[in-house]
């Protein structure tokens, strides 16, 4: 990566500039109005574009939402939605599917709904149920070996669907073909921004986590596993500031 040539930082949130669901922190904040003087700041998450802007403190940034399907401008104190796209769901299907997951590797019991159907058209399969408590999603599967071994199975079954390894125990689902790699594609495209001058930075880069397109791509990439480590992962980009 040639840093000279960078101008626009694109990141994810939970895990990479803050905890999981977590508000931005101070130290945080300090460092992304450093690096705002020189880069323009993107987020691109996963979830939508107002809890993003509102676990950042309504921080002054464009956000990416919904693997793409939400994009809106930070417009003096709000967010303008640009983008707003939704996608009918087979609920039918899907249940099954996901019933016969449930069945086939004991995880019978949960709490809550079997399936969390999202706005935009986009899926969760909540392992533990759409109710379970935090403790016991932190508990599940800390390492991802217990999804990632029936990822590919996933996938199959979900043809029409991007499916990513999501949160501590779920997996997550966008239409195709909506995931992290194509909205970042499709922003630099509308605003004349070739890839070379792009970094992003993630924690999700692992097989079936939600970074791991823009990983494999071309796309500069800085990985963290740990968002408390990202003033040293951006140290370079602030030498340059």
């Amino acid at each position: 990566m040639d840093i000279k040539n960078i101008k626009m930082i694109a990141m994810d949130l939970d895990g990479t500039l803050t905890q999981h669901k977590e508000k931005l922190s101070s130290e945080h904040k300090e460092i992304l109005d450093k690096l705002s003087k020189k880069y323009k700041l993107i987020m691109v998450g996963a979830g939508q574009v107002n809890r993003i802007f509102n676990q950042m403190n309504q921080y002054p940034i464009d956000i990416i939402g919904n693997y793409g399907l939400q994009y809106a401008v930070y417009d003096g104190g709000s967010m303008r939605i640009i983008r707003d796209l939704t996608f009918e769901t087979d609920k039918e299907y899907t249940e099954n599917k996901v019933t016969s997951f449930r069945e086939k590797y004991g995880y019978t019991e949960y709490r809550g709904d079997n399936v969390e159907y999202h706005v935009s058209g986009c899926i969760t399969f909540p392992i533990l149920g759409t109710k379970a408590v935090q403790e016991d999603k932190l508990s599940f599967d800390p390492d991802r070996k217990k999804r990632r071994a029936i990822y590919n199975e996933v996938c199959d079954a979900f043809t029409d669907y991007n499916v990513f390894v999501g949160g501590s125990s779920s997996f997550d689902m966008a239409p195709k073909p909506y995931n992290k790699y194509y909205a970042l594609d499709l922003y630099c495209k509308e605003k004349g921004i070739s890839h070379s001058e792009v970094v992003y930075i993630g924690d999700d880069y692992g097989i079936g986590g939600n970074d791991e397109c823009v990983y494999k791509s071309d796309f500069n990439y800085l990985t963290i596993d740990d968002y408390r480590d990202f003033p040293r992962v951006v140290k370079a980009l602030l030498e340059e500031v």
